[in-house]
């Protein structure tokens, strides 16, 4: 029986699967791809199918409590990296890259384009929330694709069937169209499901620039920043900031590569760039 706290193999399972739902644009157009039946797809649906479930509204508020705390540990920048890599799971037969690995890459690939130094930073951060994995939630708590709690699930989610199984779907206080919220609200007014992105923001709101915070908070609600679901919770502000939301995303799927970066030689970099934006030690 496959785990409710693990069904993929690693974290990394889950992101190689919107490789496969959002190709790079010059390869095959995603409908071609969007067999979902697959067998060894089976981890993936069983993954969204808890993740579907379990992500009410009264959980998100509830993790809220738990982890806006900050109450968890207190480690430099670096640490909190180092400690993400105890994540690094032999059974993911896709790359020998360990997190912090993957995460330079990222960030290198932004730092070649030329971008602002708190972009490349950004993308050198985007997944340390999942450290959330490390204080023993579950993956469908800190994985997977996004989206808002406390009104009606958008069909442009993937496996949106899996929403059958969640109450909300059956709570007149949530869903309907807006829920418990207001036409053209904006985001900052919005729950979102609870995993990496929203722990990562709060962690980061007093320290990064605004593009940065939306970077962080969204990078993973594919059904707005690609499919568009969710324009009438989003206000003006929200729109003009996705822009930075979409130019993050194709380093995020499509930067990683065989070749490993060699730490040691970025890291005096990196150590001053986290100097520039954020405290000596974070709170987790």
């Amino acid at each position: 029986m496959i785990s409710e706290t693990a069904p993929l193999a690693s974290l990394d399972q889950w992101e190689d699967d919107l490789l496969i739902r959002y190709p790079e644009p010059e390869h095959k157009a995603k409908e071609e791809y969007r067999n979902y039946d697959s067998p060894e797809r089976d981890t993936v649906r069983e993954f969204y199918r808890l993740n579907h479930t379990y992500q009410t509204y009264d959980f998100v508020r509830e993790k809220e409590r738990e982890f806006l705390k900050f109450d968890k540990k207190e480690l430099p920048v670096w640490g909190a990296m180092e400690f993400l890599n105890t994540l690094v799971d032999d059974s993911d037969p896709d790359t020998d890259l360990d997190q912090l690995q993957h995460l330079l890459q990222t960030a290198e690939a932004i730092r070649a384009d030329g971008h602002p130094d708190w972009f490349v930073l950004t993308g050198f951060l985007h997944d340390m929330g999942k450290v959330l994995c490390l204080f023993g939630e579950p993956q469908w708590a800190v994985v997977g694709d996004t989206f808002p709690v406390g009104c009606k699930h958008s069909d442009k989610i993937v496996y949106p069937e899996f929403f059958a199984n969640n109450p909300d779907s059956y709570d007149e206080r949530y869903n309907t169209k807006y829920g418990v919220y207001e036409p053209n609200c904006g985001l900052r007014n919005v729950h979102m499901s609870w995993g990496h992105d929203e722990y990562l923001y709060q962690i980061m709101k007093d320290y990064m620039p605004e593009p940065a915070l939306y970077m962080m908070r969204y990078h993973s609600f594919y059904s707005q920043h690609r499919e568009e679901a969710y324009n009438h919770l989003m206000d003006d502000h929200d729109h003009e900031m996705f822009k930075w939301v979409r130019k993050f995303n194709p380093y995020d799927l499509y930067s990683k590569s065989p070749k490993p970066p060699v730490v040691s030689e970025l890291k005096p970099y990196y150590e001053e760039l986290i100097a520039k934006y954020l405290p000596a030690t974070l709170k987790l």
